[in-house]
Protein backbone atom coordinates (compact mmCIF):
# COMPACT_ATOMS: atom_id res chain seq x y z
CA UNK A 1 0.00 0.00 0.00
CA UNK A 2 1.37 3.22 -1.06
CA UNK A 3 0.22 5.71 1.05
CA UNK A 4 2.56 8.78 -0.47
CA UNK A 5 0.20 7.69 -3.50
CA UNK A 6 -2.80 7.80 -2.11
CA UNK A 7 -2.47 10.88 -0.41
CA UNK A 8 -1.26 12.53 -3.68
CA UNK A 9 -4.30 11.06 -6.02
CA UNK A 10 -6.82 11.86 -3.12
CA UNK A 11 -5.62 15.91 -2.87
CA UNK A 12 -5.84 15.77 -7.01
CA UNK A 13 -9.56 14.78 -6.65
CA UNK A 14 -10.51 16.95 -4.44
CA UNK A 15 -12.07 19.39 -6.81
CA UNK A 16 -13.98 16.94 -8.68
CA UNK A 17 -14.91 14.34 -5.59
CA UNK A 18 -18.56 16.09 -4.59
CA UNK A 19 -19.54 15.90 -8.13
CA UNK A 20 -18.53 12.56 -9.11
CA UNK A 21 -18.74 10.20 -6.31
CA UNK A 22 -22.66 9.52 -6.57
CA UNK A 23 -22.09 6.34 -4.72
CA UNK A 24 -20.08 7.62 -1.95
CA UNK A 25 -22.13 10.34 -1.54
CA UNK A 26 -25.38 7.60 -0.95
CA UNK A 27 -23.23 6.17 1.77
CA UNK A 28 -22.83 9.23 3.68
CA UNK A 29 -26.68 9.46 3.20
CA UNK A 30 -26.77 5.61 5.00
CA UNK A 31 -24.65 6.38 7.52
CA UNK A 32 -25.95 9.41 9.12
CA UNK A 33 -29.04 8.01 8.66
CA UNK A 34 -28.32 4.76 10.70
CA UNK A 35 -26.20 6.59 13.28
CA UNK A 36 -29.08 8.70 13.86
CA UNK A 37 -31.34 5.60 14.76
CA UNK A 38 -28.89 3.58 16.56
CA UNK A 39 -26.64 6.22 18.58
CA UNK A 40 -28.50 8.13 21.07
CA UNK A 41 -28.00 11.87 20.48
CA UNK A 42 -26.78 12.25 24.73
CA UNK A 43 -23.42 10.06 23.10
CA UNK A 44 -22.54 12.31 20.32
CA UNK A 45 -21.39 15.49 22.10
CA UNK A 46 -17.21 14.26 21.72
CA UNK A 47 -16.84 12.81 18.23
CA UNK A 48 -13.88 11.76 15.88
CA UNK A 49 -14.37 11.16 12.01
CA UNK A 50 -11.42 9.69 10.68
CA UNK A 51 -10.79 10.12 6.51
CA UNK A 52 -12.81 13.00 6.57
CA UNK A 53 -12.11 14.07 2.66
CA UNK A 54 -13.75 17.13 1.31
CA UNK A 55 -16.29 16.97 3.70
CA UNK A 56 -19.67 14.75 2.45
CA UNK A 57 -20.14 13.06 5.19
CA UNK A 58 -19.17 15.74 7.93
CA UNK A 59 -21.95 18.19 6.42
CA UNK A 60 -24.44 15.94 6.01
CA UNK A 61 -23.74 14.37 9.91
CA UNK A 62 -23.56 18.68 10.98
CA UNK A 63 -26.75 19.06 9.27
CA UNK A 64 -28.76 16.49 11.95
CA UNK A 65 -26.24 16.59 14.81
CA UNK A 66 -24.73 19.32 16.95
CA UNK A 67 -21.41 18.14 18.72
CA UNK A 68 -19.46 20.00 21.48
CA UNK A 69 -16.64 19.25 19.82
CA UNK A 70 -15.82 17.45 16.32
CA UNK A 71 -12.48 16.08 15.14
CA UNK A 72 -11.66 15.72 11.59
CA UNK A 73 -8.93 13.92 10.48
CA UNK A 74 -7.34 12.85 6.86
CA UNK A 75 -3.96 12.21 5.80
CA UNK A 76 -4.36 14.76 3.06
CA UNK A 77 -3.79 17.92 4.95
CA UNK A 78 -4.87 19.96 1.49
CA UNK A 79 -8.80 18.70 2.39
CA UNK A 80 -8.97 21.53 5.26
CA UNK A 81 -9.19 24.21 2.41
CA UNK A 82 -12.62 22.63 1.29
CA UNK A 83 -14.19 23.64 5.35
CA UNK A 84 -13.65 26.94 5.53
CA UNK A 85 -17.88 27.74 5.04
CA UNK A 86 -18.02 26.07 8.29
CA UNK A 87 -18.37 28.25 11.53
CA UNK A 88 -14.92 29.11 12.96
CA UNK A 89 -14.02 26.85 15.99
CA UNK A 90 -16.67 24.08 14.89
CA UNK A 91 -13.48 21.62 13.86
CA UNK A 92 -10.36 21.03 15.07
CA UNK A 93 -8.13 19.16 12.10
CA UNK A 94 -5.73 16.11 13.54
CA UNK A 95 -3.96 15.98 10.19
CA UNK A 96 -2.31 12.69 9.14
CA UNK A 97 -1.92 8.81 8.89
CA UNK A 98 -4.81 7.93 11.00
CA UNK A 99 -3.05 4.41 11.93
CA UNK A 100 -0.26 6.21 13.40
CA UNK A 101 -1.94 9.17 15.39
CA UNK A 102 -2.82 9.52 18.98
CA UNK A 103 -6.06 10.75 19.12
CA UNK A 104 -8.23 12.19 22.07
CA UNK A 105 -9.37 10.28 24.65
CA UNK A 106 -12.64 9.76 25.82
CA UNK A 107 -15.03 9.98 22.51
CA UNK A 108 -18.23 9.56 22.79
CA UNK A 109 -17.62 8.12 18.71
CA UNK A 110 -15.13 7.68 16.22
CA UNK A 111 -16.90 7.51 12.24
CA UNK A 112 -15.47 6.83 9.53
CA UNK A 113 -17.06 7.10 5.58
CA UNK A 114 -15.50 4.66 3.02
CA UNK A 115 -11.91 5.08 3.93
CA UNK A 116 -10.84 2.40 6.35
CA UNK A 117 -10.34 0.00 3.37
CA UNK A 118 -7.13 2.17 2.28
CA UNK A 119 -5.95 1.35 5.67
CA UNK A 120 -2.18 -1.04 5.34
CA UNK A 121 -4.08 -2.89 8.75
CA UNK A 122 -7.79 -1.91 9.17
CA UNK A 123 -8.71 -4.57 11.59
CA UNK A 124 -5.68 -3.41 14.01
CA UNK A 125 -6.96 -0.12 13.79
CA UNK A 126 -10.57 -0.72 14.62
CA UNK A 127 -9.47 -2.69 17.47
CA UNK A 128 -6.75 0.44 18.32
CA UNK A 129 -10.05 2.96 18.78
CA UNK A 130 -11.45 1.33 21.59
CA UNK A 131 -8.07 2.90 23.52
CA UNK A 132 -9.67 6.31 23.15
CA UNK A 133 -13.59 5.91 23.40
CA UNK A 134 -15.33 6.20 26.85
CA UNK A 135 -16.99 3.50 28.18
CA UNK A 136 -19.46 2.17 26.08
CA UNK A 137 -18.76 4.60 23.36
CA UNK A 138 -19.50 3.92 19.64
CA UNK A 139 -17.59 2.67 16.32
CA UNK A 140 -19.70 3.90 13.08
CA UNK A 141 -18.22 2.80 10.13
CA UNK A 142 -18.83 1.98 6.43
CA UNK A 143 -16.27 0.32 4.27
CA UNK A 144 -16.13 -2.42 1.23
CA UNK A 145 -16.38 -5.78 0.55
CA UNK A 146 -14.97 -8.39 -1.38
CA UNK A 147 -17.00 -7.61 -4.41
CA UNK A 148 -15.73 -3.66 -4.64
CA UNK A 149 -14.61 -2.98 -8.03
CA UNK A 150 -14.55 -7.04 -9.29
CA UNK A 151 -14.81 -6.02 -12.71
CA UNK A 152 -11.19 -3.96 -12.31
CA UNK A 153 -10.01 -7.03 -10.22
CA UNK A 154 -10.72 -9.16 -13.01
CA UNK A 155 -8.94 -6.95 -15.60
CA UNK A 156 -5.96 -5.66 -13.97
CA UNK A 157 -5.42 -7.98 -11.21
CA UNK A 158 -5.04 -5.01 -8.80
CA UNK A 159 -6.95 -4.85 -5.70
CA UNK A 160 -7.43 -3.85 -2.18
CA UNK A 161 -7.13 -6.74 0.19
CA UNK A 162 -11.21 -6.39 1.38
CA UNK A 163 -12.77 -7.76 4.25
CA UNK A 164 -16.42 -9.02 4.34
CA UNK A 165 -19.22 -8.51 6.57
CA UNK A 166 -18.80 -11.66 8.60
CA UNK A 167 -14.82 -11.14 8.81
CA UNK A 168 -15.19 -7.93 10.21
CA UNK A 169 -17.96 -8.62 13.03
CA UNK A 170 -15.58 -11.70 13.58
CA UNK A 171 -12.26 -8.94 14.61
CA UNK A 172 -14.76 -6.83 16.22
CA UNK A 173 -16.14 -9.08 19.02
CA UNK A 174 -13.32 -8.94 21.55
CA UNK A 175 -14.29 -5.31 21.92
CA UNK A 176 -17.31 -4.32 21.07
CA UNK A 177 -21.33 -5.01 20.77
CA UNK A 178 -22.78 -5.10 17.57
CA UNK A 179 -25.80 -2.43 17.31
CA UNK A 180 -26.03 -2.79 13.50
CA UNK A 181 -24.63 -3.93 10.28
CA UNK A 182 -25.92 -4.27 6.89
CA UNK A 183 -24.43 -4.73 3.12
CA UNK A 184 -25.07 -3.52 0.00
CA UNK A 185 -24.64 -3.93 -3.87
CA UNK A 186 -24.46 -0.79 -6.55
CA UNK A 187 -23.82 -1.68 -10.04
CA UNK A 188 -22.95 1.82 -12.40
CA UNK A 189 -23.10 1.74 -15.97
CA UNK A 190 -20.63 3.30 -18.21
CA UNK A 191 -19.95 4.60 -21.98
CA UNK A 192 -16.68 2.93 -21.92
CA UNK A 193 -13.89 1.35 -19.71
CA UNK A 194 -12.05 4.81 -20.44
CA UNK A 195 -15.13 6.57 -18.88
CA UNK A 196 -14.85 4.23 -15.69
CA UNK A 197 -11.08 5.35 -15.48
CA UNK A 198 -12.21 9.20 -15.72
CA UNK A 199 -14.43 8.23 -12.97
CA UNK A 200 -12.28 6.48 -10.64
CA UNK A 201 -9.73 9.42 -11.45
CA UNK A 202 -12.15 11.87 -10.23
CA UNK A 203 -12.93 10.16 -7.13
CA UNK A 204 -9.24 9.61 -6.55
CA UNK A 205 -9.50 6.08 -6.60
CA UNK A 206 -6.53 5.29 -7.98
CA UNK A 207 -3.79 4.85 -5.24
CA UNK A 208 -3.44 1.28 -5.72
CA UNK A 209 -1.00 1.34 -8.93
CA UNK A 210 2.08 3.41 -9.34
CA UNK A 211 3.54 3.87 -13.08
CA UNK A 212 2.69 4.80 -16.25
CA UNK A 213 -0.47 4.10 -18.35
CA UNK A 214 1.10 3.42 -21.70
CA UNK A 215 -0.99 3.09 -24.88
CA UNK A 216 -0.35 -0.45 -24.98
CA UNK A 217 -1.43 -0.99 -21.52
CA UNK A 218 -4.35 0.91 -21.66
CA UNK A 219 -5.55 -0.43 -25.44
CA UNK A 220 -5.11 -4.30 -23.24
CA UNK A 221 -7.22 -2.62 -20.41
CA UNK A 222 -10.42 -1.69 -22.21
CA UNK A 223 -10.38 -4.28 -24.96
CA UNK A 224 -10.09 -6.99 -21.63
CA UNK A 225 -12.89 -5.14 -20.14
CA UNK A 226 -15.34 -4.82 -22.93
CA UNK A 227 -14.92 -8.03 -23.95
CA UNK A 228 -15.46 -9.56 -20.30
CA UNK A 229 -18.30 -6.83 -19.04
CA UNK A 230 -19.97 -4.87 -22.29
CA UNK A 231 -23.57 -5.02 -22.91
CA UNK A 232 -25.49 -5.42 -25.90
CA UNK A 233 -25.47 -1.72 -26.16
CA UNK A 234 -21.82 -1.18 -25.63
CA UNK A 235 -22.57 0.04 -21.46
CA UNK A 236 -19.73 -1.57 -19.11
CA UNK A 237 -20.64 -1.81 -15.33
CA UNK A 238 -18.67 -0.93 -12.38
CA UNK A 239 -19.79 -2.52 -8.72
CA UNK A 240 -19.60 -1.09 -5.72
CA UNK A 241 -19.91 -3.02 -2.21
CA UNK A 242 -20.69 -1.01 0.67
CA UNK A 243 -20.73 -2.51 4.22
CA UNK A 244 -21.96 -0.60 6.86
CA UNK A 245 -20.98 -1.31 11.02
CA UNK A 246 -21.98 0.22 14.18
CA UNK A 247 -21.20 -1.15 17.54
CA UNK A 248 -20.31 0.00 20.72
CA UNK A 249 -17.10 -0.46 22.87
CA UNK A 250 -18.15 -3.27 25.64
CA UNK A 251 -17.49 -2.56 29.27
Amino acid sequence: MDKTLIRKRFARATGSYLQTASVQRTIAERMVDRISVYVPEADQHKILEVGCGTGMFTRMYLQQHSPEQLFLNDICPEVQTCFSDLPEGKVDFLMGDAEKLCFPSNLDMIVSCSAIQWFEHPVAFLSRCARFLKPEGFLAFSTFGKMNMQEIASVSSVSLNYLSLEELKRELEPHYHLVYSHEEVFRLSFESPMAVLKHLKETGVTGIRSGVWTRGKLDAFCMHYSSRYASEGGMVPLTYHPIYIICQLKK
